[in-house]
């Protein structure tokens, strides 16, 4: 969720506050983007019934961007060479908006299946340039604060954009939830063309220095790992959430509240991380393993009716909300002297996640059964803790 550049000149000669406003214009962009991709977590049971599809297969809408998006976050920075980065960011959030409208009017999922290649371009370009932009547009003193913003665009479509637009799809069906990312990344666009500044492009980071921190730092691999095993348990299980509810006998239109309960409980999480991850990250990391695994156990075995599926969802809302300040602090502690190559890793893994827990969640759908995707998540995040707990004991040469 960085940068994927290096050797790029501070902003300079640009007051603070149209820095400002080109970063919450980014962060628009950001949250446009994130929502776009995780949309579909919510609306599986509409757009398969309207696409003659599984559940299973609507899956895909997830699995096909994080593909994407794994591999377009190296592969669009090199790409896009000398081209100023405003003009490259302006491109991809465009395609991501154009996108959307299709499948809002697709008459066929494999329509809707090509959008979504689409949208996994635009995420990991605009992704791993846009996370480390802060630099270029305020001065050093509030690159941090910027740059917490700018994650905070995709902390937040992470746990509110995807119940709002199951709200909205729930009120007036689920080509209007699509429509409308789309019309937020039009308006991103156009705040982009109006707010940033020329951005020249930097020198670029080779592909050559991406194996070499992987492979020189155990902390690293590490919280690869780790980010690999929490992320796919999470999307195993939080992909096919709506027919695990509706399965339990909770009906359509509370699915969407819950939802946005999960949201707002996932935004507490991020705060309590945040607070915590400084002086106790391996304790936070810890936490989360323990937290969602407890979370998809309990919807997994208790009888639930809104009331204790809202108290399963807040539980388990908690713990992913602290997943990516956590898991970023981990990465940057790991290889403070490589920053954005170990960056770059932790992005591709993230979006590969996705798409690995959606398409094995899939599978697990169609041919075990919908609970069944609780039980794998939750045995993937316990994984979680044990590697972490194994690698304190064994001293393993990571910071964190």
């Amino acid at each position: 969720m960085t940068t994927v550049e290096t050797g790029v000149p501070a902003a300079t000669g640009q007051s603070p506050l149209k820095g400002w406003l080109a970063v919450l214009a980014v962060t628009l962009g950001i949250f446009s983007l994130m929502t776009s991709e995780l949309l579909p977590v919510g609306l599986l049971t509409p757009v398969g019934t309207a696409l003659d599809v599984s559940e299973g297969t609507a899956g895909l809408m997830v699995t096909v961007p994080g593909l994407v998006a794994a591999v377009s976050a190296p592969l669009v920075t090199v790409a896009a060479g000398r081209i100023d980065r405003r003009i490259v960011l302006v491109v991809l959030i465009g395609l991501m908006g154009a996108a959307n409208l299709a499948s809002a009017f697709a008459t066929s999922f494999s329509v809707v299946l090509v959008a979504r290649f689409l949208i996994g371009v635009s995420v990991g370009g605009f992704w791993s340039i846009a996370g480390g932009i802060a630099l270029r547009l305020v001065p050093a003193k509030h690159v941090a604060r910027a740059t917490a913003v700018i994650f905070g665009g995709v902390e937040t479509a992470s746990v509110l954009g995807v119940p709002t637009g199951t709200f909205l799809g729930d009120l007036s069906g689920w080509r209007t939830a699509f429509a409308a990312v789309g019309g937020l990344g039009l308006v991103s666009l156009i705040c982009m063309l109006f707010l940033m500044p020329k951005i020249p492009a930097g020198r670029s980071l080779t592909f050559s220095a991406l194996p070499k921190v992987f492979q020189g730092n155990a902390g690293v691999r590490i919280g690869i790992a780790l980010t690999f095993l929490v992320i796919t348990g999470h999307f195993l299980a939080y992909t096919f959430v709506r027919p695990v509810l509706q399965g339990d006998g909770v009906k359509d239109h509370s699915i969407g509240v819950l939802l946005l309960t999960f949201g707002v409980a996932g935004i507490c999480g991020n705060f309590i991380a945040g607070a915590l991850a400084t002086r106790r990250l391996r304790h936070c990391v810890m936490g989360i393993s323990a937290v969602l695994t407890s979370g998809m156990v309990l919807l997994a075995v208790v009888d639930t009716g809104v009331l204790s599926a809202g108290a399963v969802l807040v539980l388990w809302g908690l713990g992913y909300g602290a997943v990516p300040v956590t898991f970023q602090s981990w990465i940057l502690d790991a290889a403070p002297d490589a920053p954005e190559a170990a960056t770059s890793l932790y992005v591709s893994a993230f979006n590969l996640s996705i798409a690995l827990g959606a398409l094995f969640g899939g599978f697990a759908v169609d041919g075990v059964g919908t609970t069944s995707v609780l039980w794998f998540g939750a045995a993937l995040t316990l994984l979680a803790l044990f590697l972490v707990g194994g690698a304190r004991r064994t001293g393993s040469g990571a910071r964190p």
